[in-house]
């Protein structure tokens, strides 16, 4: 009797190498299924944004915020499918992980958001005060 073929996709992830282990690849998933709901929520914080600017005479940057938010929510759902591709064939292949390399992009938007934001904040409070 012939084993049945794998069926699962993509094939370029299941087609190669061994199984991994259960543990390490549920926590893979678990990790990509993190990522997404990181997107989901910068979406979901641009679509308030938006939302809330058009109940309020809010500046234009408001709304800047909230498309680069949800161009950044829509880039980590992107990036978190092809990192969990990426770690699910090292783990078949028994290769090394591969590195996180969204993270420093995300540490650095986090960065610039909290500078630009508070420069904004203390520029309008300069304002009020005149």
């Amino acid at each position: 009797m012939t084993a049945p073929t794998d069926r699962r996709r993509p094939r370029s992830v299941y087609g190669v190498g061994d199984e991994p282990e259960v543990q390490a690849s549920l926590a893979n998933e678990r990790t990509a299924l993190s990522w997404i709901r990181t997107g989901l929520t910068l979406i979901a914080g641009g679509v308030a944004l938006a939302t809330l600017s058009g109940f309020g005479d809010l500046p234009l940057v408001v709304l800047v915020i909230a498309g680069l938010a949800a161009l950044g929510g829509g880039a980590l759902g992107v990036w978190a499918i092809v990192a969990w591709a990426r770690t699910e064939r090292a783990l078949r292949l028994r290769e090394p992980i591969p590195d996180p390399s969204v993270l420093p992009w995300v540490v650095a938007g986090v960065v610039a958001a909290g500078i630009f934001v508070a420069g904004f904040a203390a520029f309008e409070a300069i304002e009020l005060a005149r």
